[in-house]
Parts: structure tokens; sequence; C-alpha cells
């Protein structure tokens, strides 16, 4: 041997021997505690070498682990389905009989077999490192006992949990770094533990957060994820190969082909073999078990909306920003989603899979993912009158939060507001006529006065009343959509037929700021924030409101006037099984119920008689409703349903201002039609094959006098004239009902 490297082996012997020391006065306190448990779970020593350990700290608790949460629908049999799942760490902890027993043998012949026996430190492992580490020339082995390894895995997970990018990276150097004083630390806290813990609970903990490779973590999300079943049901051979992945998790994770060999090397050369001679197999399930290859069936977790099935991730997207926007879950934004990816909430959401299904087949049955020309879009989303659940929402996208998934794909939830789905709304048209209606009604008017809806009269702005605006003058002519001579007539039949011209001289006697107050009562905001408008344009529809917003509002009105607020949510559990706070519906009285019925008998005309006819599914459930289109027919909409069900119903370009009345729309399982009557189709087909089971109760008959004609009801508004102006409709009714109708196709996904 050369006298270079003799020197240099001396000089690593020395280095080892100052470590080994100090390591010998730690031995002199823990030989005892070795030998005899008790002393050491008792906090005793013979000797004064105690005092080494005065300024270590000597108990830790185990925190409150980071667990997946997980979102959940129901089955039209009541029971739950998995949705999505959110997760920093991929993990759920379980129970003690929850974890094979082979998993258990394993971790404890490979990693500890004494573990039953010592207080926490196993002496003669700890004296093989000493002697180990003397002539290695540094600390290389710590002979960790299973409880050492949990306390460095606590303090691991607390590291991770620093939000601050410095400091966690300090606590995790300090948590993982090789030496001495870390070792010394770690010893303490192991008694301390078992002073505090039973050995079996030690041992659980350890199972449920050892980290298993990527974002794996606890035995049994390794197991779901490696092997496709729970931890109670590990084979001999599984359950090996995953105690095998802990030593090197990274190395050894065996969705990883090139990491299979090494896996396979470590389980039976290691695990497997301790497990024999430890005498927790016997010799033959050693055998068979050796001669069994590693075949991993790896099962992606539901992580995040994506894998949401029938179409249900833009749902899911709305619930999980809900959750991040409701201080019940966090004093700020990030802290809630922190406590969502972290918390394992199990949150079990209002959706119903039948109708969600039923919903999407149908929005995609009719309506093209996209098209060359348009960029086309179509909802369905439905509430419960009385409650405010929403039970499906479903469109003509697949959900993805990947800008290159392309044109058939997106992030943008059309059903929503811009603040849980960044979508701006879109203009609704005539269905904001029933707000008119209501207004109207209010004020002492019935759906049996005379009105001139005739298609040549104009009106001037400044004789509207606008209590919270106004400011405006000038002339005004807004034309029907259709063309229709318009003509006096009552406004039950100018409702029914949708008569632009009617419902603007209905609103010249009416308060501009009186409709925008029975729309706010309802629950209709625009969708991007901003206050509703009050000119003449917002009585036939001109803001920008959300599909569900609108749902909501005309389930409120059907209620008999009590308007309840959407939710998503019905319950929530955190991981301990706790009920966890979740935002709740508002209910209130929004409309006089008398006046709310009224309104709900001429909504059943516009599905009986009116522009909705192609709609009605003629299964003897009642129905009421109320169409409506918006300018060059950009936009075009249905919403209504009966008194169990509500839904909104819209199709229209999602950008541009390209009409789609003459548009030819194919989906994927029915024939040509236009786009303008595609939301009646799909609204028909909705509640003839889905919805409509829930049934629906017959609508009440309004009283007389709101059918009746009032002596306050004019033929037409005085400052109409009869001068023929071009037609500018800001927003129109809708289209004349057509003569032939479709055949139902079969949905198909």
């Amino acid at each position: 041997m050369s006298s270079k490297h003799g020197s240099h082996r001396i000089t690593k012997a020395l280095g080892a021997l100052v470590g080994l020391s100090s390591l010998s006065i730690i031995a002199g306190i823990l030989v005892t505690g070795m030998v005899t448990p008790l002393v050491a779970v008792a906090g005793m020593a013979t000797n004064g070498t105690v005092g080494v350990f005065e300024n270590l700290p000597s108990y830790i608790k185990p925190d409150a682990l980071s667990q997946t949460s997980s979102v959940y629908a129901k089955n039209p049999d009541g029971s739950n389905v998995l949705l999505a799942s959110f997760f920093e760490q991929n993990r759920q902890s379980v129970g003690w009989n929850d974890i094979s027993q082979y998993v258990k043998d394993a971790v404890i012949s490979t990693e500890d077999p004494r573990f039953y026996e010592h207080g926490g430190i196993d002496v003669q492992s700890t004296t093989r490192a000493l002697i180990g580490n003397l002539f290695s020339g540094g600390v290389t082995s710590g002979a960790s006992t299973i409880s050492q390894q949990y306390v460095k895995n606590i303090l691991v997970q607390r590291a991770d949990a620093i939000t601050d990018p410095a400091q966690q990276a300090a606590a995790y150097a300090e948590a993982t770094k090789t030496s001495l004083d870390r070792k010394v630390k770690e010893m303490k806290l192991a008694i301390g533990l078992e002073k505090s813990y039973s050995k079996d609970d030690i041992l659980l903990g350890y199972l449920n957060i050892a980290l298993f490779g990527g974002r794996v973590y606890g035995i049994q999300a390794a197991a779901q994820y490696y092997y496709g079943v729970d931890a109670n049901a590990l084979t001999l051979p599984q359950a090996a190969s995953l105690v095998a992945t802990v030593n090197a998790p990274d190395a050894l994770r065996i969705d990883v082909d090139a990491n299979i060999a090494a896996n396979k090397a470590r389980r039976d050369k290691d695990v497997l073999a301790s497990m024999l001679k430890n005498h927790a197999i016997t010799q033959t399930e050693y055998d068979a078990a050796v001669a069994t290859p590693i075949d991993p069936h790896i099962t992606q977790p539901s992580t995040g909306c994506q894998t949401a099935t029938s179409g249900a991730g833009f749902f899911c997207d709305y619930v999980r920003k809900v959750i991040e926007q409701d201080p019940t879950f966090g004093a700020t934004a990030d802290e809630r989603s922190h406590n969502l990816d972290t918390g394992g909430y199990k949150i079990y959401t209002t959706l119903d899979m039948g109708l969600q299904k039923q919903a999407d087949d149908t929005t995609k049955n009719y309506i093209p993912y996209s098209t060359a020309s348009l960029d086309l879009g179509s909802v369905l989303v439905t509430v419960q009158p009385g409650t405010g659940r929403i039970v499906s929402m479903a469109q003509n996208k697949n959900y993805s939060e990947d800008p290159a998934a392309g044109p058939d794909a997106t992030a943008i939830n059309y059903a929503t507001d811009a603040g849980y789905g960044n979508s701006s709304g879109f203009q609704v048209g005539s269905t904001y006529k029933l707000f008119d209606l209501i207004a109207w009604l209010q004020a002492g008017h019935s759906l049996g006065d005379i009105v001139n809806g005739a298609n040549n009269q104009t009106f001037l702005k400044q004789n509207f009343k606008n209590t919270c605006g106004g400011g405006e003058s000038g002339p005004y002519t807004a034309g029907n959509d259709a063309g229709e001579v318009g003509g006096n007539a009552s406004v039950l039949t100018q409702f029914e037929l949708s008569v632009n011209n009617a419902f603007i001289a209905m609103a010249s006697k009416l308060d501009q700021c009186a409709i925008r107050d029975v729309a706010t009562s309802l629950g209709v905001h625009r969708a991007d924030g901003a206050p509703l408008t009050t000119n003449v344009y917002a009585a036939l529809g001109g803001n920008e409101i959300a599909p569900l917003t609108m749902a909501a509002a005309y389930a409120g009105v059907i209620n008999n006037g009590m308007f309840c607020s959407p939710v998503a949510i019905d319950s929530i559990t955190d991981a301990t099984g706790a009920a966890v706070t979740v935002p709740t519906t508002n209910c209130s009285q929004a409309i006089d119920p008398t006046i709310a019925i009224a309104a709900t008998y001429a909504m059943q005309g516009v599905i009986q008689s009116g522009t909705a006819t192609p709609a009605n599914p003629h299964d003897g459930t009642p129905h009421a409703g109320k169409t409506g289109t918006t300018e060059n027919e950009e936009s075009v909409w249905l919403v209504g349903g009966t008194t169990k069900l509500v839904t909104a119903s819209w199709t229209g370009n999602v950008s541009g201002h390209v009409s789609i009345r003459h548009t030819t729309v194919v989906g994927p399982g029915s024939g040509p039609i236009t786009g303008g009557l595609s939301r009646l189709y799909m609204w028909r087909d909705y509640y003839k094959n889905a919805a409509d089971a829930f049934g629906g109760d017959t609508f009440a008959t309004p009283a007389r006098s709101f059918t009746s004609p009032t002596t306050t009801g004019g033929t037409s508004s005085p400052t109409a004239t009869a001068t023929p102006q071009p037609s500018t409709p800001a927003a129109g009714n809708s289209t004349a009902t057509p003569t032939a109708v479709p055949p139902t196709p079969s949905p198909t996904p």
C-alpha cells in the first residue's frame, strides 16, 4: 500500500474515531436503554452522561398528514361515484386492519426485526453501525429503527408543508442531512415517541407516511397505484415489492420498467429473505414468492377534473373554484387551495350522474365539439327548485386545462360566471322578458291587457322611466326578430310569441329599475360582475348572463316565487371523518306567489303553443319555459322545466358576431338541423329521456285578476308612433315556430 493511500486511510480512521468517541457518549447512555427498553422509555440512565441529551427535544407528535381530497357525485341508485381527486401527495391514510399482514411482517423483518423488543433504538444495530462508521471514515450507517424512520418522515413532512421555498429547502436539508447531530436528535425523539404511542400505532403511522416513489405516499395509495388493489388485499409478492421500494423510492418504483429488475432483486434477496429468516413466512411461501415475477398494474389516480366522466369535468372545476373562493375553507386563496389539496376532504356534491350523462350525451349529440367556421358552444345546466342544487352541468366540449388539447377541449365553463369558469356570459335575449312580465304584473297590469306589438313602432328613449340610471334620449326601434306583424294582442299572447315591440311598449309604462329589481331578486347578475344595465335594450335581454344564473332564476319563479341560490356541495368530511361546514343555499321569497303563479302560467303557453312547441316532450309532464334569441341570432336559449327540475339550454357563437340562425349543425348522433333549433331539441330530449323521470306537479292556476284585462292596461305605448323604421334590435325574440320537427335521435356519448 502506498504511503499516500495509507495516510489517507489513517486520516479517515482518525476522523471516524472522533465520531466514535462522540457516539460512545451516546452509546454509554443508550446501551442500558437498548438492553432494558423500559429504562429508555422511562427516560432514565445509570450514569451522568445523560446530560448530553439535555439540549435536545425529547417529544414529537405526528402531524396530520397531507391526504388526497376526493369529489363524489351520486349514481341513480344513490351510491357515490368518484369524479376526481386533488392532492399534493397521493395518500389515503388507513387503519390497522386495512393493511395486509404481509406488509407489516415485511417491514419489520427487513427494517427492524427487534421492533417489538426495543425501546426506540436497537442496541445491536447501533453498535454495528458505530463499528462500520469507524472503518468508513464517516457516518454512513445509522441503523435506524422503524421508530427513528418514522421520526425522520415526520420532520420531512413538516418541511414539505412550509410554503416559503427557502425555508422549506432549509428545513428539508436539516431533516435529511447525514450527520451525527441529526442521528442523535432522531434517537432521542424515537425514545420519546415510544413513550406516547404503542408499537402498532408507530408501525401504522410509518406505513401511512412513507414515500413509495413520485407523489405516492402511504401503503394504501401505493397498493392502488402500483397494483390496483387496496392495501388489505396485497399478496405476499406484491407486499414485498412495495416494501422493497421504500429503501430507494425513486430508484425502485415499479412504474418505471427499467427499475423492475432492481426491485425484484431487493424484494427477493432482502425483503423475502428477511421474512424467511425471521419466520414470518415458510420456505414454501418464500419459494413461491421468489418465483413470482413483478407484475405491476399501474392505476392512475383520478387526479384533476379532466378525469371526470360524462363531461362532469366542468362541474368538478366549478366545485373546486367554489372551495377556493369560500372563506369557510381558509383565510386566503392559497390557503384554501392548499387545504383542498392536502386536507383529505371527501366532498359529496349535488351532481346526479344519470342526469349528467343524459345532458352530456344530448349536448354532444346535437352540437359538434368544434367546427371550421364557428366557435360554437352549447350548455345544458339544471337546478332543483326549492333547493338550488345543481344536478347537471354539461357542454359540447371535453374539459382540459391543457392549452394544447385542441379545439375539442377547453377549461372555460360556459355555464358559469367569469369567476367560476372564465366565461363572461352571453346575452340572454327574450328569456329576460320573464322579468319584464313580472314587473308588469307587479305594477298592477294583467296578462289579459292588450298591447301593441306592431313592427313599425319607434320609441323615444327619454320617455322611459329609469330611476336608477337614465339619461338616454333619441329614437329606438326594436323590430321583431322573425318579422312578425305583431299588432294588438293580449300580453299573454305576446309573451307566448315573444314579440319584441310588445315588450318595449310594456317597458315604456314601467320603471326600468323595477325590471332590474325583479331580476336581481331572483339572483340574476352579469357574468362579468358588472352591474346589470337598465337601458331600453336591457328589457330585450342585452345583459350577458350565465346559463346557471338563468336556470336558478327560472326555478325561483316556478317554485312559486321562492328563489334559492345555486349550490354544488351537499356535504364534506375531513380526513378524520368530521363534518366540514359547506356553502349553503340562501332561499328567499323573491316574488309574490300569486304573481309567480301567473308568470308560470304564461310560460306554460310558450311550451304548449308558442315559440317552444318543438321542445314539448308530450309525455304528460307539465312544463313551462321561455325561449330567447339575441340580435343576429348569435345565441339561442330555452330556459324552463318542471316543478322538480329547471334547465337552461343554450347554444351560441362563443366568440365573434356570427349568426347561427341558418348554420347547419350535425352532432355525432343527430341529423342536420339549423343551429337556431338546437336548444329546443336538446331541451326536449333531455326532459323526455331523463329529467321527466323525476316527475312534475301540475302548475297552479292564476287568479282571474291576473288573466282578465285591467283598466290600467293600454293598447299601446303613448310614446309610440307609426313611423316605419329599419329594424336595429339589441336583442331579438325567438324564431318563428318551425313546422317540421326531426325525429328524436338516440343520444350517443
